[in-house]
Parts: structure tokens; sequence; C-alpha cells
């Protein structure tokens, strides 16, 4: 529920370090309650997707307004994360490791996204973004299944797909600075939709519920009209996607 982004990511750190030395302990309670907004800044003015500029690479506005929607996404991530450990902490093994872990890489991508917009004369907030993802963790709050389904599988694995694009793009106007950062950021983006991967696996089982089959039936659910592409098939398989259903989605191998 922390505000402040920077001071959200000290946090995160700090939290993540007491977990990896044994300070904190996880116990089950109550059902954790609805959080329908996080701790967020005043700023950036959240507006509907389609009301979001389109803007070009070319001018150094554009280029800062996409480190800007890239590093919304990473912020919102770190509560994507933190809601996940907090609200289904009674998951056995390594569920609560896992999404701290993943918590703190977000909260260090952030990091390094807000260096990338103040190089460029900008900060966290200069511009307008949406509110999809947290959204989604408001839809998906009521269980495992459905948030580990909606969130690492689809929206999480979506910044597989368009990373590549996106620095490709950085690439040609020769700014190797932000696609380092995106290297990271993709790199690392692969392991935190793996361990999506692995816990919604966990959850069919437990459900008795075939993994392939039970997302397509959230898909119907969360996504009616179905996932569009291009997908980043590579990608996907090294994170633990099947590769019968990136078939489906019109991947070759």
């Amino acid at each position: 529920m922390e505000p402040d982004p920077v001071e959200k990511c000290r946090q995160v750190q700090a939290l993540w370090q007491a977990f990896q030395r044994g300070q904190l302990v996880f116990t089950p309670e109550d059902p954790p309650i609805p959080v329908p907004d996080p701790g967020r800044p005043a700023r950036p003015e959240l507006v509907h997707p389609r009301d979001l500029p389109k803007r070009s690479l070319r001018t150094v506005q554009g280029q800062a307004a996409m480190l800007h929607a890239i590093a919304h996404i990473e912020f919102n991530a770190i509560n994507l994360a933190l809601d996940a450990a907090w609200r289904f902490r009674e998951v056995p093994g390594d569920f609560v490791r896992d999404w701290l872990e993943v918590a703190a890489d977000e909260a260090r991508h952030f990091g390094l996204l807000q260096q990338r917009l103040q190089a460029l004369g900008h900060a966290y907030g200069d511009f307008p973004a949406h509110n999809g993802l947290w959204e989604m963790a408001v839809k998906t709050d009521h269980a495992l299944l459905a948030r580990m389904g909606m969130v690492p599988r689809v929206l999480e694995a979506r910044g597989l797909d368009v990373t590549p694009g996106i620095r490709k793009r950085f690439a040609a106007i020769g700014d190797a600075a932000s696609c380092e950062v995106l290297d990271v950021i993709l790199r690392e983006e692969v392991a935190h939709v793996a361990k999506g991967n692995r816990w919604f696996a966990w959850a069919c089982e437990q459900a008795g519920k075939p993994v392939e089959q039970t997302f397509q039936e959230l898909l119907e659910v969360y996504y009616p009209r179905g996932l569009s592409g291009p997908f980043n098939c590579e990608a996907r398989l090294h994170a633990g996607f099947g590769e019968g259903e990136l078939r489906r989605l019109g991947c070759c191998f």
C-alpha cells in the first residue's frame, strides 16, 4: 500500500532480504480482504487504453513515453507479485519465496527504467497510463487458479511477445542504454512467467483439472475474443508453455 514508488522499491528489497534471512514468517489467516487500489502516486493519470496517445520514437518525448509505459507495467508488477505472496500464502513450498523474488526483480526493473527516464528529462508520472494490470488482479483475487492463469500466463507473457519489437525500435535509433535495460527485463521475465506456469500447473493438479483445457476455459471467461499475436514462441517455450498450446497460437517447431 506504499504510494511512493521509490520508497515502495526500497521496502520491497528490504522485505526480500528479510525473507532470505529467515526473519519473516507467513502464517495462514482469515482470507485476505480485496484490494481495489494498491498504493500508488497521484500521477500518472489513469485513462482508458484507447485514450493513450500514440508517439513516435523519433522524438525524445516519444522515447520517454515508451519507457514510461514499460515502467508503469513494472510498477504494477511489483504490486501483483506482492499481492500473490500475501493473498495465497497458504500455498505450500516455495510459492511465497517465488513471488517475493519476482517483486524484488520488478522493483529493480522499475529503478532501471526510472534512470532511463531521468536521462531523457522525465520521471514516472509524466505521461498517462492505464490500469488494466491491476484490474485483472482484482478480477482474479478469489482463486489461485485464475490469478496464475490470467496474470503470468497472459499479461506477463504478453511482455515476452512485445519486448523484442520494442528493443528493435530503440536499437534503430541508437539507444543502446535502453536496449540493455530491455534485455535484462526480457531475460528475467521469462523466469517470472515460468514461475506462473509452474504454480498454474500445481493449482490445476490440486483441482484435478488438465492444464491446457483449464487455461482455455479461463480465456473464455476473461478473454472471450482470444489472445492477439504475434507471439514470442521461443521465449514462451522456455517459460514452460506446452508445444501443443503454442501450436494452437500459430507457433511452429
